[in-house]
């Protein structure tokens, strides 16, 4: 009796093993036999910089972020290779300190607006990216302008410098492109983490590419997604004036989705690497068990679950293998730490059973399964090389190596966040309410400028309009030998010195105020330049060029 209970349970796990695996198969054949399939038509810089910069919407939805927020708007509207854009922050009013965090930078920068929601938070991502559209949208009705791009971000975000270059560019031809995503390294040391490393170096690099080839939609990252306005617009109305869904806990893997089912053209950007690091929004992820299972619950949630009950399979047939992708995670992630605990246990066995490597199995299977395990071990071992190749590519061999043991570990972390996704989506359906948005704790790098340096304090004061590039082209050439070229602006009445402490602070990521003070003794700061603030010519926020 006990053979019959084994083989009835085995049979249907070796099955499901051999499916889900060799669909893994399909996709990393197709990665590694059809690469220039993949060419991607990269723009030089001269063409970035000659293309015209047309007027950029970057979104952030806040709850409960003061202690990063202020940090990372400075870091990256200061290392951001792009003119024309503006920052909408939403924020609730039952959040004091995240919005006083917001306020002190748009106090010293305009591009930064607080976009506070209407009601006491939290909500979900979705609304609170609602209300910061809509405080976009009041914006330009005030200043009688219109952004042409939006761009959704996270309070965590490293922005590459070159992000909105790329968005910019491509955007002409699509009305979503997505900028890769890829976690910031750590130690070795950092299993949770390091399996956020492993898994976005394969998805990034293999799945996402691969599922463009084919002709899959493109789902959304949430960060560095950039959607063309007018695409966003025609969404927005056809889905009650909310482009971002309210009720989703996944909302950018679902504008990704209807997106693609509007017949909009999207781009994945894949990874590029500029002076060698990847052109990508770079970020930490959650470094622990309990705060992994919690963000991963949510992306089961959204993206399988709701996705399911939402969409069904009432796709294009095409469309329905990478739904069947996307939703295979409820049974694999369930029956993960099982196929390991066989497979280590068959090992164990084997090496303590010399010439009987099949002892294990011999009397409780049929004869013809044995090779299905076979097959199955064979194609673990082939994805994990490939895991391992994509890992070493971005973080390094030796971090890499242990690729094979993060597995593990990630598949006791997956089957705790779907056993939890399932329990609160039952629990939800049952009890006739809406899940609620459980956001993740967000931490900051210290020294984000060792990812991205901080640009020459020349190219800050054009980018914040304080000289034209023939103002800092004469500075150049006509300072004194060793003189700084802050110290000339201001001697030379082009700028200042609210102006260079403004600069100082945008460049180093710190208040203009604690460089107010640093300075406060400096002779060339000393004198009055009133006249400088009359004689300096007003440049269009828009084009760059004088008034």
């Amino acid at each position: 009796m006990h053979e019959y209970w084994a083989v009835a349970f085995l049979v249907p796990l070796a099955a499901w093993i051999l499916l889900s695996g060799l669909d893994d198969l399909f996709i990393d054949f197709v990665f590694l036999a059809f690469p220039r399939r993949r060419r991607f038509p990269w723009p030089g810089e001269a063409e970035l910089t000659r293309a015209p910069q047309r007027p950029i919407a970057i979104l952030l939805p806040l709850w409960h972020e003061h202690d990063v927020i202020e940090q990372m708007l400075r870091h990256n509207l200061s290392v951001v290779r792009y003119g024309n854009y503006d920052l909408f922050v939403g924020v609730y009013p039952n959040d004091p300190l995240t919005m006083e965090a917001v306020h002190r930078v748009a106090r010293q920068d305009a591009r930064v607006h607080t976009a506070i929601c209407d009601h006491y938070g939290p909500t979900s991502k979705g609304d609170c990216l609602n209300w910061a559209y809509r405080r976009m949208v009041e914006y330009e009705q005030r200043q009688g302008l219109a952004f042409e791009i939006v761009i959704t971000h996270d309070a965590e975000d490293l922005i590459h410098p070159e992000s909105l270059r790329l968005i910019n560019w491509f955007s002409r031809d699509h009305e979503m492109v997505q900028i890769p995503v890829l976690p910031l390294a750590t130690a070795l040391a950092e299993w949770t983490h390091g399996l956020y490393c492993d898994e976005f170096a394969e998805f990034q690099s293999k799945d996402i590419p691969v599922r463009q080839q084919l002709g899959g939609f493109v789902p959304a990252n949430g960060v560095g997604t950039g959607f063309e306005r007018s695409a966003l617009e025609n969404l927005r109305r056809s889905h009650d004036g909310k482009f971002f869904d309210p009720d989703c806990l996944t909302e950018d893997y679902e504008n990704g989705f209807r997106m693609h089912a509007a017949g909009y053209r999207q781009i994945f950007v894949p990874i590029h690497f500029d002076a060698s690091e990847p052109v990508a929004t770079r970020e930490y992820f959650p470094r622990g068990w309990r705060a992994a299972v919690r963000q991963r619950s949510r992306w089961v949630a959204g993206i399988a679950l709701q996705g399911w009950q939402r969409h069904g399979w009432r796709v294009p047939a095409r469309q329905v293998y990478w739904f069947w992708r996307d939703r295979k995670a409820l049974v694999g992630n369930l029956i993960s730490p099982l196929s390991n605990f066989l497979l280590l246990g068959w090992l164990a066995n084997s090496a303590l059973s010399a010439g009987h490597a099949y002892r294990l199995f011999d009397s409780s299977i049929p004869p013809g399964l044995l090779p299905v395990f076979l097959v199955t071990t064979c194609v673990s071992v082939a994805q994990t090389g490939v895991r391992v190749h994509l890992s070493a590519r971005l973080y390094g061999w030796r971090f890499a190596a242990a690729a094979p043991l993060r597995m593990f570990w990630g598949n006791l972390i997956n089957f705790a966040a779907t056993a939890q996704a399932i329990r609160e989506f039952l629990a939800a359906r049952l009890q006739r309410h809406q899940l609620v948005w459980r956001k993740t704790e967000h931490i900051y790098p210290g020294n984000p400028a060792r990812t991205h340096p901080r640009p020459r304090l020349g190219e800050v004061l054009i980018r914040l309009r304080f000289i034209s590039p023939s103002d800092l082209e004469v500075a150049l050439r006509e300072k004194a030998p060793g003189q700084r070229i802050g110290e000339y602006l201001v001697q030379t009445r082009k700028i200042t010195r609210s102006n260079l402490y403004r600069a100082l602070g945008f460049q180093s990521g710190r208040p203009m105020e604690t460089w107010a003070a640093e300075f406060s003794d400096t002779p060339f700061l000393q004198s009055d330049n009133r006249r400088a603030e009359s004689r300096r010519p007003e440049y269009s926020r828009r084009s760059g060029a004088p008034a």
